[in-house]
């Protein structure tokens, strides 16, 4: 008998060892039969929202959840996904089953291409975010097509791809700060589940497969200061996007996309484009445009120069998600052409005259050129830089806010210049004006826009305040079309 109980005993943990290394090199396992919904469970008030059709688990109308029967730790999971115009879901990771309510445990991938929610309660995150804690701004994904989405996670580490590319990543560290009724969103093990959002939302998954990776080892997070600002920021929802990211001094797209997913910031990438820059012509800027398709980034255009309106087509330009520009190089009224960034390339003969002259060309540049954003905003010459505040006056400064109000032109709130000052962040507010964050690189170093940390704290900066990317009907370009030259 005791020969037998230990013999008993040694096959039931080879099986129990076999089945565990079995689980961990598991391959991928299909966890959706495509005919019924056997393994998942549904919950919430609302079970008819989600339903079986073609082959797909339909998500569609008021909340409702649909768990998986299962508890796991480190794993991938990818599914095919398909969203109606204006639709909203998410796959939530490390989850567990509720009867109703949002899932309270765990972290929710947002499904999300062109959802902007109410005026009210704007939706901004996009498909691949993890909601709340790392938000991505850029649509990667288009309504009415099928992509696909793989989320990978190995102890504290989460990376999400769509169509295969790494969109997005975060490392969670030891006691993240959450919010007051935040405090399960975060990882352990648990389960996956789908979301049906709300009677106007449609959502379609299939191909849902997963498999169960091994321990790993646990990532350590660089700075856990900066994890717990940028986190807060997500959470409030706020667009935090360096739209003003130059490929200089060695910096690559690659490397620009490593640090986003690294830091949390989103980015824009924009070329210099006009006269004696890199790109001064639409077969330049096409081509530019070729060595960034496809990075999880916002393309953008930086006009030089005021000769750039006749350089390009408004085809081109409308190619761009967004156009910005500064007056940092103009023609004076003596007929020299101004770069006032480079000391030997700027005449200040009489301080005041020069200021009035300055504010005479933003008024016409942004009056007239087509453009979202005014950049490196009210960066004055390095001859009477330390005048900035006596020059820059209240009055000279409302000229340029009304400007850019009347024309719905964005002002850059730039973290290299450290421009414009609080005073006029709080006038142009005030009007109604937009804000975008930029940095306007000179190499390989992005930072962290700490100066626009300090004017979202100082000048009451909300969600709302912040430049959003206009629909193709709305750019400047096709709104006003391209002048035959700037006049004033």
């Amino acid at each position: 008998m005791f020969r037998l109980t230990n013999f008993l005993l040694l096959i039931s943990v080879v099986i129990l060892f076999s089945c565990e290394t079995k689980q961990q090199t598991t391959d991928w396992q299909t966890i959706f039969d495509g005919e019924t919904l056997n393994g998942w469970q549904k919950a919430g008030e609302n079970p008819e929202s989600i339903s079986v059709e073609n082959g797909t688990i339909k998500c569609s109308g008021a909340r409702s959840h649909l768990f998986y029967e299962g508890e796991f730790k480190n794993f991938e999971f990818e599914a095919e996904i398909k969203a109606a115009e204006h639709s909203n879901s998410g796959i939530f990771i490390h989850t567990k089953y509720q009867k109703e309510g949002w899932p309270e445990n765990g972290y929710e991938i947002q499904v999300n291409n062109s959802y902007r929610g109410s005026v009210k309660h704007p939706e901004r995150r996009k498909t691949a975010s993890i909601y709340n804690i790392r938000n991505v701004y850029y649509p990667l994904a288009n309504d009415n097509e099928w992509f696909k989405m793989r989320i990978k996670v190995v102890e504290n580490f989460i990376e999400v791809f769509v169509n295969d590319v790494k969109v997005n990543e975060y490392i969670e560290p030891e006691n993240a700060w959450r919010w007051k009724g935040g405090e399960k969103w975060k990882l352990g093990k648990g389960t996956f589940a789908l979301q049906a959002h709300d009677p106007k939302s449609t959502i379609w998954f299939r191909n849902i497969k997963m498999k169960v990776l091994p321990a790993g080892e646990k990532r350590s997070v660089e700075d856990k200061t900066w994890d717990t600002t940028i986190t807060k920021l997500m959470k409030s929802g706020f667009p935090f996007i360096d739209f003003h990211v130059h490929l200089k001094g060695g910096l690559t797209i690659e490397e620009v996309v490593a640090n986003s997913q690294k830091l949390g910031i989103n980015y824009g990438v924009a070329p210099n484009c006009g006269l004696r820059f890199p790109v001064t012509d639409d077969k330049s800027l096409y081509a530019y445009m070729d060595t960034v398709a496809g990075s999880p980034t916002y393309k953008g255009m930086q006009a030089e120069g005021r000769e750039w309106i006749t350089l390009f087509s408004p085809e081109a330009i409308a190619k761009f998600d967004y156009v910005f520009t500064d007056a940092m190089t103009f023609t004076d009224r003596k007929g020299r052409r101004n770069r006032i960034w480079i000391p030997e390339e700027v005449w200040v003969d009489d301080k005041q005259q020069f200021m009035d002259d300055l504010v005479t060309k933003i008024e016409a540049i942004f009056s007239q050129e087509p453009v979202d954003i005014y950049v490196n905003p009210t960066v004055l010459p390095v001859v009477i830089r330390d005048e900035y505040n006596e020059l820059w006056t209240t009055e000279r400064m409302a000229k340029v806010v009304k400007v850019l109000a009347d024309n719905k032109v964005a002002l850059e709130i730039n973290a290299r210049y450290k421009t414009p000052n609080a005073t006029m962040i709080k006038m142009a507010k005030e009007a109604g004006v937009k804000f975008a964050f930029g940095t306007n690189n000179t190499g390989r170093d992005l930072g962290h826009l700490q100066y626009c940390l300090e004017m979202i704290e100082e000048c009451g900066l909300t969600p709302n305040d912040m430049f959003e990317i206009k629909p193709d009907a709305e750019k400047p370009v096709n709104v006003k079309g391209l002048p035959d030259k700037i006049t004033g």
